[in-house]
């Protein structure tokens, strides 16, 4: 007979999957009537907990798996030494994978991570969604997102970066630069679509309407697209004073090609970038840029995996915001 899914569970009594994991797993936050109906569908359909890996968490693995985004951006370099610090304060292991913002190779590594037992997944999540994680919790692991949005049932820490984009575009407002340009990457759901959202709203209270920020959107986050943005940058008329980049990598290549075609910097254009990435302080003009707290934020990430991990039970979960700062330097 084939084994039943928590999903079709869920469809059968009409509530998320979420709902029948909680039901499963902490039932005191599930009102009694919810409860009742998901424990109808249950024997309905024949469900049947899979309690073995729930069995080899406790007291077996003291392994999480990792799932970056990317390892190609010192931001995350930071972050997994941050989540690594954490561990081996415990004793736990890690096993390092990287999506490289592809969902299928998100679910390889998923996969992968179950199959050798870990006890927990820290991810920054591109295609994961509430049901996967719910698996995930039935199976008996741990999850926490890392750096992204959630409505509960889950741990998440993030960075506010809301707030990160209206410090970074302040910032230049403050100098009184009113012709500002944003460079970034995809404008997804997500850190930079939120630094965007920031960067807008500081525009509006400055009275600045949409004209006057440019948005210069690539592929990628590198240091050449921030070469090819500063070659977009230079052929828009009237030439913007004031750049926020939405990350170091983007501002430094944009700063170097700034400089290669004779443009000073700060003097003619003023540059901020995002992260504050070692790099930073090393740029041909050091860089003024908004710090995240990389290793606070993979050492809080590893931190409540572990605690989940080890007392599953008594584990509530908590989603965790930290706040950027504003560290200036020479290039604004």
């Amino acid at each position: 007979m084939p084994r039943i899914s928590i999903r079709e569970v869920a469809m059968r009594a009409g509530v998320s999957v979420g709902t029948v994991s909680n039901v499963l797993n902490r039932p005191n936050l599930v009102a009694e009537a919810t409860r009742e109906r998901v424990q109808a569908a249950i024997g309905e359909l024949g469900f049947v907990r899979n309690e073995s890996a729930r069995q080899l968490r406790q007291g077996r693995s003291r392994t999480l798996g990792v799932v970056l985004e990317s390892m190609a951006n010192p931001y995350f370099t930071d972050v997994a030494r941050g989540a690594e610090a954490a561990m081996n304060t415990d004793g736990f292991d890690a096993l390092w994978c990287t999506s490289d913002g592809s969902v299928a190779k998100e679910r390889r590594c998923l996969d992968f991570l179950e199959e050798q037992h870990v006890s927990g997944v820290v991810i920054t999540p591109v295609g994961l969604d509430q049901g996967r994680v719910a698996e995930l919790h039935d199976r008996g692991l741990a999850v926490v997102l890392l750096d992204r949005r959630t409505q509960g049932g889950v741990c998440s820490i993030r960075v506010d970066h809301v707030a990160g984009g209206e410090i970074a575009l302040g910032h230049l407002l403050d100098r009184h630069h009113r012709r500002v340009a944003f460079v970034t990457g995809p404008l997804r759901p997500g850190p930079v679509q939120d630094r965007y959202t920031g960067a807008v709203s500081a525009a509006r209270r400055a009275g600045l309407g949409e004209s006057a920020m440019t948005t210069l959107v690539h592929r990628e986050m590198t240091p050449t697209a921030g070469k090819e943005a500063a070659r977009r940058l230079l052929d828009l008329d009237p030439l913007p004073t004031g750049v926020f980049c939405a990350n170091d990598l983007l501002a430094i290549g944009l700063v170097n090609e700034l400089l290669r075609k004779g443009v000073k910097v700060p003097a003619e254009i003023c540059v901020v970038g995002y992260d504050d990435i070692e790099l930073a302080t090393a740029a041909a003009v050091p860089l003024t840029t908004v710090r995240q707290p990389r290793h606070e934020l993979g050492w809080s990430a590893a931190t409540l995996a572990m605690a989940e991990a080890s007392a599953p039970e008594e584990h509530e979960h908590r989603q965790v915001v930290l706040s950027p700062a504003l560290v200036v330097r020479e290039s604004a």
